[in-house]
């Protein structure tokens, strides 16, 4: 059985976390999504207008009970010469009849596969219900993270904002007892004002990436939790891109999906083909007539009887609509090995992202400490007048580039874990549960106001 690489990764976390720990913050998050989702909502929807094709199909076996019945009001004026005088009669009366039916079909090839198609396209709309809410669950963590990544921008920008900040104050400090040329100045003030237009546009990225998330479950205004220093970096459980392939094509659900869908096709054109085969039909009637007219027939008539129909030429329709069907069901067979190529490369792409990004974390994590490193030397090496003042500068907006490459890292391990559960059909609330464990609340995101 293939385990969830968020449920392997977190497992040792789990046990020492506090019920509290984390605030349910994603949970929430992910509640609100599930109320408030008009995606979802529409999926839920149409599964349940789907459903209602069983019903229907059932109906064309049932017995079809029925009642006519008729009224009329005569008003008949006669008048003309029957060789013994001119004549002329007026008479006024009604005429009703009733007749209740009931037709049974017997015999039609059409309704009982119309029944058996019914399963495959409720199970069609189902799978795609379920696959609905995994891909919630996915958009939501998706951009509950993005709304972290930029915010983590935001920070990165603001602490080079205020670095920068620093750095012209030391150098207007300098100029003014002649220990550096304006050319310093100028160059500290232009990073200055560089970082700031980045804060801004820094800022006006997380207002977006906070819209994305209300996009999905409306009009949030709570913090959320950022992601905590600690990130245990582990491979997928079982380390094999073919298992996990193969396990997808077994349960995604857009696969069952599409595979539900070839099969309705297929039924469809014994739909269509059984056109050529004849129909039979029981009624049972009974026909009451009255009337009120001076010469008159009341009729009391009962019947019982069998009805065959038996097609011969319909001009061609019944062939041309069981090609259509035909064509209909190599479309749904290419839509369905489309699915699969597409879920094969979700899941080898989650998989390969998931290993390269453990290998991108702990590399960007040595590039801050050596960007670190780096910019202390070179803020020595000003000092003693080997270094530039362009060249400190550039060292500190290289250690905030890095400091912010290794924060965006981690996200990507995570997303990744997530499409690889996405691709596999394997995403569940409780997987979310277990990821808060590496959620800190006490350092939130706070919601902008507008």
């Amino acid at each position: 059985m293939i385990r969830s690489p968020l449920t392997a990764l977190l497992a040792s976390l789990l046990l020492a976390a506090s019920p509290l720990a984390w605030g349910e913050d994603l949970l929430q998050i992910y509640d609100l999504a599930v109320q408030s989702d008009p995606v979802l909502k529409e999926a839920g929807s149409n599964l349940e207008a789907t459903r209602e094709v069983k019903p229907q199909a059932k109906a064309l076996l049932l017995p079809q009970i029925g009642i006519t019945g008729e009224v009329t009001y005569n008003n008949i004026r006669t008048k003309g010469n029957n060789g013994f005088g001119s004549f002329k009669n007026s008479d006024t009366y009604t005429d009703g009849s009733i007749n209740p039916r009931l037709t049974q079909t017997v015999y039609n090839r059409a309704n009982w596969m119309q029944l058996k198609q019914a399963d495959n396209t409720i199970a069609q709309a189902e799978a795609q219900y379920n696959n609905a809410q995994i891909d919630l669950m996915a958009r939501t963590t998706s951009a509950y993270f993005e709304v972290l990544r930029a915010a983590d921008a935001v920070r990165v920008s603001e602490s080079l904002v205020r670095a920068n900040e620093r750095q012209l104050e030391q150098s207007k400090q300098r100029f003014e007892v002649g220990l550096v040329a304006i050319t310093d100045v100028n160059e500290s003030q232009a990073a200055f004002d560089l970082s700031r237009a980045n804060l801004i546009l820094a800022q006006n990225s997380l207002n977006d990436r906070w819209e994305a998330l209300r996009k999905i479950v409306g009009p949030v205004n709570v913090p959320i939790a950022r992601l905590g220093e600690k990130l245990p970096l582990a491979p997928p459980a079982p380390n094999d891109i073919n298992q996990w392939a193969e396990a997808a094509m077994q349960g995604n659900y857009g696969i069952i999906a599409a595979t539900q869908a070839a099969e309705a096709a297929k039924k469809n054109i014994e739909i269509q083909r059984s056109g050529h085969y004849p129909t039979l039909q029981a009624q049972v009637g009974y026909d009451w007539t009255r009337s009120a007219a001076e010469f008159n027939t009341d009729v009391d008539g009962a019947f019982i009887g069998l009805q065959v129909s038996v097609p011969i030429y319909q001009g061609g329709a019944v062939d041309s609509r069981t090609r259509q069907a035909g064509y209909e069901l190599r479309a749904a067979q290419d839509r369905l090995d489309q699915q699969r190529r597409t879920v094969t490369q979700a899941v080898k792409d989650a998989f390969r992202g998931i290993i390269s990004s453990i290998s991108n974390v702990e590399a960007r994590q040595a590039a801050v400490v050596s960007a670190r490193s780096n910019l202390e030397s070179t803020q020595a090496g000003l000092e003693v007048g080997t270094r530039t003042q362009v060249d400190v500068l550039n060292a500190q907006r290289a250690l905030f580039q890095a400091e912010f490459d290794y924060l965006s890292s981690r996200y990507d391990y995570v997303i990744n874990g997530v499409k690889l559960h996405q691709a596999t059909s394997t995403l569940t609330r409780d997987v979310l549960a277990r990821g808060n464990a590496w959620l800190t609340p006490t350092d939130p995101v706070v919601a902008p106001s507008n």
